[in-house]
């Protein structure tokens, strides 16, 4: 069971950064427009830059990779990073639980994203970390 929710949080996370790829190259993907994925996904006017969007991209493979426990670096620094990462997400959910998302993303504000922030994003930053957090390594 515990094996499972590590792999479940590491196909989540690597297709969020997928979305943020297609994100980056331009896409609005699964929105009809990029000023509706700005409202919806980002809670601002715009959508932020393809190099931001891709580095978050590439932050969430890293993550993916930990809790896959890809076998790259020690198994002490895989464990620190899965940590880290259940920390980093953990603490984001909560935020958008409470509606101040805006804390960690200054311009995520817009009521549309919010209220999705908190029915669905926040709650789904909760779940990765709870995968995140128990993903045990291979042994």
């Amino acid at each position: 069971m515990v094996r499972r929710s590590g792999y479940a949080a590491s196909v989540g996370l690597a297709a969020i950064a997928g979305l943020h790829i297609a994100w980056g190259l331009g896409a609005s993907f699964p929105f009809e427009s990029r000023s509706e994925l700005a409202d919806t996904a980002v809670g601002a006017a715009v959508v932020p830059p393809p190099a931001a969007c891709h580095a978050v991209a590439a932050a969430l493979m890293v993550a993916s990779g930990l809790c896959a426990d890809l076998p790259v670096g020690s198994a002490r620094l895989r464990r620190v990073g899965r940590v880290g990462v259940a920390t980093l997400l953990a603490a984001r959910g909560l935020i958008g639980l409470v509606g101040r998302t805006d804390l960690a993303s200054p311009g995520s504000s817009s009521p549309r994203f919010r209220r999705l922030d908190r029915r669905f994003y926040a709650p789904l930053c909760l779940l990765l970390s709870l995968g995140t957090a128990t993903a045990a390594p291979h042994r």
